[in-house]
């Protein structure tokens, strides 16, 4: 049947890590594993996101148990084009760690532990039960902080205690919050919550709870003023990691959010306000905390919390366009931060150093890959028509159009120093003269074998690529925002369909 498909890139992940156990010690053999299993994963995540398009829903209930009892697992327009875009990430990063990972990170586990941290990523976003995904988070955390403390360095270990104690905390008010729920409703199944939510009286205990949940997945998506565990940790481990990190796990706790928030919990001004104050402040001191970054990744993590900012203010402003902007952005923002942070890496092998003050001349060395990253670069700034211009357009429009002026220029101050920073990156990495230049016995990238360099550079192009076909088929990309922003508007078509089978295009 086709709803089992919902459960094959699931299953791809976890017996690909499973096999990885069997070849603990065989780097050559892992890595072999870990691409065959990461390109059968993407293409199962492609059949799925096409046949949730033709279906409209696909809805795998456990054990035959029907809703809203047993687990159950839903793929929607929008947990769809998570998967999907999880996926091509996952793939991109597979195929560069084989080449930016030492041995011994590998034969530490990292290929296993990389599976299971994208298997959980997977489960998170198609399961259709409360407490179900609360343990896909923990799949999550517990992989992640083990990627992340792979190696076992000073720096590395100490950004994992910021980042595993704010997860922890994260954590403790997500269970909170979905045991009082559980408490005034008996129910933890998504569909069902949504019905049963608005029969309770005590309106005011809701009103907290939803806060309760936006307080956990607000640490989880690195907002204000709990962010500063992000740019602590990220900047740490290697570079095929950082990427995972910065590209896919804090987008888990905006998608968990929007799913919360357009499902469960129909936002009332006073929590669109508390949304809107929290996506301003996270915009200025994202923004405010890059400006004086020498680290190209300290940079960037800056940049990922400052960018959280526009998806929490898509969320507060809660019209259609403005979900719509949210939906685009999220695409175009995985690909774009996951793939600038494995260039970080690139850019480290050659110059052993991602210090900007001691960098420069590598468009005159690196001309084509130059230009690769150049597309990264101001795809994210948001030049038009690269992909990050599109959906800009859609939250100055909302926030102008709905009377959020301080908002507003908030997004625009956020926009003008990302365009700062990238372009002082541009001309501090690329343009001016290398304070040591390289020659052909001190370029570590030009000595690598051809095999390893394919590895580093075929992802980032391929990347680089998507961002193009974000930003030039935008149409293509609002129609598919439009689909996902009127069903988050109208939950009864979710609720519909998991409680009475009513699967939309069938």
């Amino acid at each position: 049947m086709i709803t089992n498909f919902i459960l094959a890139p699931i299953l791809a992940h976890m017996v690909t890590a499973i096999l990885l156990l069997f070849f603990w010690q065989r780097v050559k053999a892992q890595k072999i594993i870990s691409i065959i299993g990461n390109l059968v994963a993407f293409l199962l995540c492609v059949r799925l996101f096409y046949a949730t398009q033709q279906h409209g829903y696909l809805i795998v209930q456990a054990g035959n148990w029907e809703a809203p009892f047993g687990i159950i697992f839903v793929s929607d327009t929008f947990s769809s084009i998570m998967v999907l875009r999880t996926a091509v990430v996952s793939l991109a990063v597979g195929i560069y760690s084989t080449a930016a990972l030492n041995l011994s990170r590998i034969m530490y586990g990292y290929f296993f532990i990389f599976h299971l941290l994208v298997m959980g990523l997977l489960g998170a976003f198609l399961t259709g039960d409360l407490f179900n995904l609360y343990v896909w988070f923990e799949v999550v955390i517990i992989s992640s902080f083990v990627l992340l403390t792979l190696g076992g360095k000073k720096m590395q270990m100490e950004g994992a205690i910021k980042y595993v104690t704010l997860n922890m905390l994260a954590s403790m008010i997500f269970l909170t919050a979905i045991g009082i729920l559980y408490g005034i409703t008996g129910t933890l199944n998504m569909a069902d919550l949504a019905v049963k939510i608005d029969a309770v009286e005590n309106k005011g205990l809701v009103s907290v709870t939803g806060l309760l949940f936006f307080a956990g997945f607000g640490i989880k998506s690195a907002v204000f003023p709990l962010y500063f565990w992000l740019p602590s940790s990220y900047h740490t481990p290697p570079s095929a990691i950082a990427a995972i990190f910065g590209g896919l796990l804090t987008k888990m706790g905006i998608y968990a959010l929007i799913r919360m928030f357009t499902l469960i919990f129909q936002p009332d001004e006073f929590t669109k306000t508390v949304f809107i104050i929290v996506a301003i402040m996270t915009l200025v001191t994202g923004a405010l905390g890059s400006i004086n970054k020498r680290s190209i990744r300290r940079l960037l993590s800056y940049l990922i919390v400052c960018h959280i900012g526009y998806l929490v203010a898509g969320i507060g402003i809660y019209t259609e366009i403005a979900l719509m902007g949210v939906i685009f952005y999220l695409i175009h923002d995985v690909i774009v931060k996951s793939n600038l942070l494995m260039m970080t890496g690139i850019i480290q092998k050659i110059r052993e150093t991602i210090d900007m003050t001691r960098l420069g001349g590598l468009y005159k060395d690196y001309p084509k890959l130059s230009v690769v990253i150049a597309v990264a670069m101001f795809s994210l700034v948001g030049i038009p028509p690269l992909s990050g211009f599109w959906p800009k357009i859609q939250f100055f429009g909302e926030a102008l159009k709905t009377g959020h002026y301080i908002l507003l220029a908030a997004i625009i101050f956020a926009s003008f120093v990302t365009l700062f920073v990238m372009a002082k990156m541009w001309s501090e990495v690329f343009w001016k003269e290398s304070p040591k230049p390289l020659t052909e016995e001190t370029d570590r990238f030009v000595q690598l074998p051809f095999m390893e360099k394919a590895a580093l550079v075929l992802p980032v192009t391929f990347l680089s690529f998507v961002s193009l076909y974000i930003g030039l088929s935008a149409g293509d990309i609002y129609e598919l925002a439009q689909k996902t922003a009127v069903e988050l508007m109208n939950p009864n078509l979710y609720i519909d369909a998991v409680l009475n089978g009513n699967y939309g295009n069938d």
